[in-house]
């Protein structure tokens, strides 16, 4: 991806990450395509702006993924950089969470990013560019308590983002995997379910609950900034090669290295036992 105008489409522009990205993009001289379930609230960052459309999108909404996508084609006549931003956090123990919540943050951080990347692939390979940014998560490399479901979805996004670059790159269609660590994007308020009366396991007290009540409180005093984090997205896309996933912020940087390493000493550690699992293998 070169300097040159791009045409961004970008998820969840309400708040957080999104609105920090579609007000950099723009203000970096790019074309946008900003979208939120309520259309009301972005419709500030593109009054008087003709390279900006706002386009009101559940993710979740199959028939409304494609609908987006055909409206910012036919304004813009393409798409050039996919932001997969859209997501929900889940606060509970994996034995309190309820059906409908596990399905629900599925279908918002999984699904809908799929429906996504389904819907703007075929124009990005008849034009054999295009760049597709999925939001991960430190979360995305390590789980916490309290966050297992939100975890797995983001675990998920890793696994597919990861297959889907060696699919396109012969296509010229590139991917980055954006793994934020603590940011003031109000993940942890009202982007994330309440705590759940009558369901709270008090043996899970001390882990669980420490862990969420912690993350509640901290919302608001995360060191990262969206705004230099939109930033650095932009900078990172603008590289003649770009990096595969992009960690944000210094305690994403340390929690990456600190679990890449530790999983790294444990898998040596056990290479005989693991070896062992082959035919002919001598015994570990």
């Amino acid at each position: 991806m070169t300097a040159q105008q791009k045409v961004w489409f970008i998820t969840g522009c309400s708040t957080g990450f999104g609105r920090a990205l579609a007000q950099e993009v723009l203000a970096a001289g790019h074309k946008a395509v900003v979208t939120a379930r309520n259309v009301a609230q972005v419709k500030d960052l593109v009054e008087g702006n003709d390279q900006a459309l706002a386009l009101p999108l559940d993710v979740t909404d199959a028939a409304q993924v494609r609908e987006a996508v055909e409206a910012a084609v036919e304004y813009f006549g393409g798409i050039d950089v996919l932001v997969n931003n859209a997501g929900i956090g889940y606060f509970a123990a994996v034995e309190e969470a309820t059906d409908d919540e596990i399905r629900r943050i599925f279908d918002i951080n999984v699904f809908g990013l799929s429906d996504l990347i389904r819907a703007v692939l075929p124009g990005m390979r008849a034009r054999r560019s295009g760049t597709i940014v999925n939001f991960s998560s430190i979360g995305g490399l390590r789980a916490f308590p309290a966050v297992g479901y939100y975890a797995a979805t983001k675990f998920a996004v890793e696994g597919l983002t990861d297959a889907l670059r060696q699919e396109v790159a012969p296509l010229g269609i590139t991917t980055l995997l954006v793994e934020p660590g603590p940011f003031r994007t109000d993940w942890a308020g009202r982007s994330a379910n309440e705590t759940l009366p009558g369901r709270e396991i008090a043996d899970y007290a001390d882990t669980v609950g420490a862990a969420r009540a912690g993350f509640r409180a901290d919302t608001g005093k995360e060191p990262g900034d969206p705004r230099a984090a939109a930033r650095a997205i932009i900078t990172a896309l603008a590289a003649d090669a770009h990096p595969q996933r992009l960690p944000l912020g210094a305690p994403a940087y340390s929690m990456a290295i600190e679990q890449l390493e530790s999983m790294l000493a444990e898998i040596r550690a056990n290479e005989a036992l693991t070896k062992s699992a082959d035919f002919d293998a001598p015994a570990a």
